[in-house]
């Protein structure tokens, strides 16, 4: 995969990948936006200094956005039979079985397509139809509840190889086809059992119609369908358009799924301690340059960074990083840049990268008025994937 870094020279961080398999076999690397003091905010120590996100600008090509669609690996190894329900929630073990059923239901030979034969392969080939109902479930709930785990889960059940089984968050998806094109994204995934959207959300009208179109295309072509949302499907978007045109593509894309509800408390934080204040600007430099494949960054300059990189790519952004140290981290003043920071949140929890910080609390990076706006959701699952990974950071700082 994606993990050999080596240096580009003297005084310079970048990484250089190996080839991706496929029949393009093209070399890639990094490009180097910056070097200087001024990128990280801190000099240089030594030879041990830290590598800088914001030295990083990765290019992505359209074969490894197809080859990545499979879970992350915080829930690479993730089973139905790991997924602990809570006893007082009695939807979240329904949820299980539902899933597994779902899961044990996609199996044979593709639900749609021509010459489809009898049992075994033999006998005369059965005419195509399209499954009756919808061809998909949709997990509800609210952040913590283990709806990823689940979503990875059905993922690994589906007994189809990996290459006709495809995992993504829902910004993934819709670069996939800014990438190859829509129907070019239609014919490489028509062919799949299973897709699987997490984080499935509607920030952008543009979206709904692209969305809806999409998914029309693949539950046509016999791909069954599950996604992950804060938000009932019929209620996407809600707070942030309602013009009567995008309602209507809302309720379509509502009808091709079983929503099936989760309830629960946010388990990331289910009986643990409270995660560690802020540390100091000095403490979150020295741990920085005491861990091996640590970034260093102001959090300011990460931001303004997070601007010049597309959403898609947060992920190649953070290859083969240890651990993200940020100092002088601050509220954040506008929604725009909240919501780059959310992406990045899910992109570092998914790889288990720990966030060691200085300046603000977690909790205080978004307004009141953010927490009660229509990406609400959004900010309480970044604060709470955010605080997870604070406390795992927390034993890369020295005891006084």
């Amino acid at each position: 995969m994606w993990t050999h870094q080596t240096p580009l020279g003297p005084g310079h961080h970048g990484t250089a990948h190996p080839s991706p398999a496929g029949p393009a076999g093209q070399a890639l690397a990094w490009l180097t936006v910056s070097t200087s003091a001024a990128a990280s905010g801190f000099g240089p120590i030594a030879d041990a200094a830290p590598l800088s996100l914001c030295a990083r600008e990765p290019y992505v090509p359209a074969d490894r956005l197809v080859a990545e669609m499979v879970p992350p690996p915080r829930f690479d190894s993730v089973r139905f039979d790991t997924y602990i329900p809570d006893p007082g929630q009695p939807s979240q073990t329904e949820a299980v079985h539902v899933l597994a059923s779902f899961a044990a239901g996609l199996g044979g030979a593709h639900a749609v397509g021509g010459g489809k034969r009898g049992f075994l392969g033999f006998g005369k080939a059965k005419a195509p139809k399209t499954p009756a109902g919808p061809r998909g479930v949709y997990l509800d709930g609210g952040y913590g509840v283990g709806k990823t785990h689940l979503l990875a889960s059905l993922w690994h059940a589906t007994p189809a190889e990996p290459a006709l089984k495809a995992f993504g968050t829902f910004v993934e998806l819709t670069n996939l086809v800014g990438a190859l094109g829509f129907q070019k994204t239609v014919q490489t995934l028509s062919g799949h059992r299973l897709l699987c959207i997490d984080e499935f959300e509607l920030d952008d009208p543009g979206d709904t119609v692209l969305v809806s179109t999409l998914l029309g295309k693949l539950v046509d072509a016999g791909v069954a369908l599950a996604a992950t949302s804060n938000t009932l499907p019929g209620k996407l978007g809600e707070g942030r358009f309602a013009a009567a045109d995008f309602l209507r593509e809302i309720q379509g894309l509502s009808a091709r799924f079983r929503p099936l509800r989760i309830d629960g408390q946010d388990y990331r934080h289910r009986g643990l301690p409270e995660a560690p204040a802020p540390f100091s600007d000095e403490q979150v430099t020295k741990a920085a340059h005491a861990t091996a494949g640590a970034a260093l960054d102001t959090f300011p300059h990460l931001l303004d960074h997070l601007a010049r990189v597309h959403p898609s790519r947060y992920g190649a952004l953070t290859d083969g990083i240890k651990a993200v140290c940020l100092t002088d981290v601050q509220p954040i003043q506008d929604q725009s840049t909240a919501l780059r920071l959310v992406v990045l949140a899910d992109r570092l929890y998914d790889r288990e990268v720990p966030v060691l910080a200085s300046g603000r609390p977690f909790d205080q990076l978004f307004s009141e008025e953010m927490l009660n706006g229509g990406y609400r959701k959004k900010y309480f699952r970044a604060i709470s994937r955010l605080t997870a990974l604070a406390r795992d950071a927390k034993s890369l700082v020295e005891p006084a």
